[in-house]
Formats: C-alpha cells, structure tokens, sequence
C-alpha cells in the first residue's frame, strides 16, 4: 500500500484514507510493526448445543478480556501445536472481566473449525487478538439511544449478536429481535434474551433468495407503532443485501462484517472486496455504513 516501502521516492497513496504507513514505519525505528499476539487460552467449558455447534467458555487474560468487550470483537483460534494458518476467525459471543474469560460459539463448517471443536475442557488453546471490526456501522450502533431497536439474526448469526444486543441496552433501548432458529431445535442466546428483556419474535427470514413475506410484515409493523432507531442484521451477506433493498435509508442500520478473515492485519488481501471503477477495500479494516459496503460492489 505505500508506495515509499515498496522502492518509491515519494508519496504516491492517492487512496488511501487510513494512518501514514510510512510515518508509523519511521516511529517504530524502521521496522514493520508486530502484529496481534497470541494468548494461551484454557478451556473451561465445552457445551455441545446441537449437532456441529459447540459453546466454548475460554480463560484469557485480564488485558485481553478487556480488549474484547466492544461490539464486533472476534479472535483468531488455534490448537496450540498447529501451524498459523490453521487460524479460525471466531466471534466474541460474551466476556467477563472479572472472572477473565470469554466465550464463543462455533459452529463446525471445515477443518478448521473442526480441529478447534475437538478440544475438551482443561486443554489450552491459542487464542490472537484482539481484533475489533466484526460488526459494520458501529458509528450508528453507538450513537442509538433511548429508542426501539429491531435486531434479525438467522442460526449462528445469534452469538455474534448479543455484544450488539449488550451496548444497546446499556444506552437504554428497547430491544425487539426477529430470529431465526433454521436448523436449531431452540434459540441459542435465549438466557441473553431474558437478561436483556428482549421482546422475542420467531420468523423465517429467507426463501428462495428473497425475504420471506413474514419477515416483512414483522418489520413494517414494528415501524408503524414504534419509533425505530435501528435495526441490526446478523446473518448472511445475502439477507443483509435483500434487507438494505428493503428499508431503502429510512432507518440506520448495522450489520456483521462476513468477509473472510485470514491475517486481520489489512496485509494478506484475503478480505478484499472489489467496487466499480477497480476499487478494492480490506473489508477487516474498513469501517462504514453497511448500504455503502454494497453500493457498486461486484459480486461476480
């Protein structure tokens, strides 16, 4: 990205909008800057919820379970003698710092997801982080207070969901969640729900490519007698492009960021996207309004 580090003799970063690469280059005595370290994690609980879906509560330390309390924290875990790139983005589900753990849910989709799962209680773990951009539309989320909020998720898309569900309570909002259980034989984060006193509504959420008419309906009743500040999606890219389409700006929205982690430092390109006009943005670093991540983008 800079062109002074690739063999230049001047400035060429027409599009780059981020921190001077170069001058951090220069600050850290003219050596690239470590990347995010990794933890040793312990095990201390493995819930087996259904089928391929684990809940595992990890012991971490009291720092890095600090790091981690925002909305769209994740890590990248490993079983301590696999190589790195056996690394699996996981999203943060919960955290206490007091007793310094966190816990994630994973559901098993390759191998290494599988390789994770097969750990049990009291093993350890490598545990990278921390890493911050798992939701889009922050700005948005930290800025909704004293409103009704509608948050959707569809199967795993739950766990990711409760920080969110977390800070919006906390800046006093009433919380209204459509879900959708698909494969799952009850609610994930029904406790979250409880805790938070959530009004729950149990919906499909997609068919056939489209949203589903009961979705819909849901939505624009909510709308008509509540107030709306926001609505928050935490499912797959497709629902969230379908839902934007939907709502057409006449209500803030966030959403969680599914581009494929690989580094999490902006290097490896694995989480680009490409825009018209041969734009390509690092979706782990890029922070914006999700309708932005969509408009102009090229899906083939």
């Amino acid at each position: 990205m800079c062109s002074q580090l690739s063999g230049k003799k001047f400035c060429d970063c027409i599009n780059w909008k981020g921190v001077c690469i170069y001058q951090e280059y220069v600050w850290n005595g003219k050596k690239a800057k470590e990347g995010r370290k990794n933890y040793t994690g312990t095990i201390l609980k493995k819930e087996n919820i259904q089928d391929r879906t684990f809940i595992f509560t990890i012991r971490v330390t009291h720092k890095l379970a600090q790091d981690l309390i925002y909305p769209g924290s994740f890590v990248f875990l490993r079983k301590m003698e696999d190589a790195q790139f056996y690394d699996a983005p996981i999203s943060i589900m919960d955290v206490d710092t007091q007793e310094n753990f966190i816990k994630v849910a994973i559901e098993v989709q390759g191998v290494k997801t599988k390789t994770i799962t097969s750990l049990d209680e009291g093993e350890k773990l490598l545990v990278r982080g921390p890493f911050w951009n798992g939701v889009l539309g922050l700005k948005n989320l930290k800025e909704t207070k004293d409103s009704t909020c509608i948050l959707i998720a569809r199967g795993i898309g739950q766990a990711p969901m409760v920080p969110v569900m977390k800070k919006l309570y906390a800046n006093g909002n009433k919380i209204i969640a459509i879900i959708d259980k698909t494969s799952y034989d009850d609610i994930l984060i029904r406790k979250y729900l409880d805790l938070y006193n959530v009004d729950l509504i149990e919906s499909s959420t997609l068919f056939s490519g489209e949203l589903t008419k009961s979705l819909k309906d849901n939505i624009k009743n909510i709308m008509k007698v509540k107030n709306v500040g926001l609505i928050h999606c935490s499912a797959q890219d497709i629902i969230i492009y379908k839902l934007l389409e939907f709502l057409d700006g006449k209500v803030k929205t966030s959403c969680c960021n599914n581009a494929k982690m690989c580094c999490g430092e902006g290097v490896c390109g694995t989480c680009t996207a490409r825009f018209k006009g041969h734009v390509v943005k690092r979706l782990c670093k890029l922070q914006t309004d999700p309708e932005y991540i969509f408009r102009g983008r090229r899906f083939i």
